[in-house]
């Protein structure tokens, strides 16, 4: 503060003292002196402009901004308002912009439809193969097993194919005559072997096949010749000339026989 209004200050406030109502009341004085002093104070800020101190009726500067705000606003509504046809361009690329990414979400969702028919027809493919893989095993087992059992139940056929010709060369041996008692003893020995022979083979499964008055049947008898009869009728087995024989249900060897006409 300078020297001059130090004095101005003086004589106002002896002024003031004297005349206690007047405007050079010390209150008054000291308003007086503030403001000065503000203006004092206040100098150029960067940019070369007179700067001051905001005075306590002046608004906040939130405020300020809050106004400023709301006038965009309100000078963007007007200028939406004077511009219809800027509003309505805006309004329909938006739904431009909606109608494409629905059409997008439909093409994927044709897409995903597509790929799930291509997965169930390839299982429905697959579950097939696998029914007639399982069908095929199936079978493959009934057969294996079918033919573990046949081996089982005939293994011993190729073997006694062997011992028959062996059987009938005993069987023509025991019709022969015996004169002699070294005969006679020789025919019970081959007897009592023909016997056991056969006894072993029965226990095996193995049996004779009947033939003679029973009717010709292809399946059991091999005929080699055919006679006339009066005392049969036709397709009857008149002789057998060589004995058949069948394991279990299986013919072995099927009898050789004479057949009525």
């Amino acid at each position: 503060m300078s020297e001059e209004k130090l004095d101005a200050f003086a004589n106002r406030e002896e002024a003031g003292k004297e005349e206690p109502g007047s405007e050079n009341a010390p209150g008054k004085e000291a308003e007086r002196m503030e403001a000065a002093e503000s203006e004092t104070n206040a100098g150029p800020d960067k940019n070369g402009e007179e700067t001051r101190e905001p005075s306590p009726n002046e608004p906040p500067a939130e405020g300020l901004k809050d106004e400023g705000k709301e006038q965009a606003e309100e000078k963007k509504e007007g200028e939406a308002k004077e511009n219809p046809e800027t509003e309505q361009q805006a309004d329909e690329g938006e739904t431009a912009k909606a109608e494409g990414e629905a059409e997008k979400l439909h093409r994927e969702k044709e897409q995903l439809e597509q790929q799930i028919d291509e997965l169930k027809r390839e299982l429905e493919e697959k579950d097939n193969r696998y029914l007639r893989l399982y069908a095929d095993f199936e079978n493959y087992k009934r057969r294996t097993r079918n033919e573990i059992e046949a081996i089982k139940k005939y293994q011993a056929q190729d073997l006694i194919a062997d011992l028959l010709p062996a059987i009938d060369n005993f069987e023509r041996a025991l019709k022969s005559e015996a004169k002699s008692d070294d005969a006679k003893n020789i025919l019970k020995g081959i007897e009592m072997v023909y016997r056991g022979m056969m006894e072993a083979l029965a226990k095996a499964g193995v049996k004779p096949i009947e033939a003679v008055g029973q009717a010709f049947d292809p399946r059991y008898h091999h005929a080699v010749m055919q006679e006339k009869s009066e005392d049969h009728p036709s397709n009857v087995v008149l002789e057998e000339f060589q004995k058949g024989y069948m394991l279990k249900d299986r013919v072995i060897r099927p009898s050789m026989v004479k057949v009525s006409e």
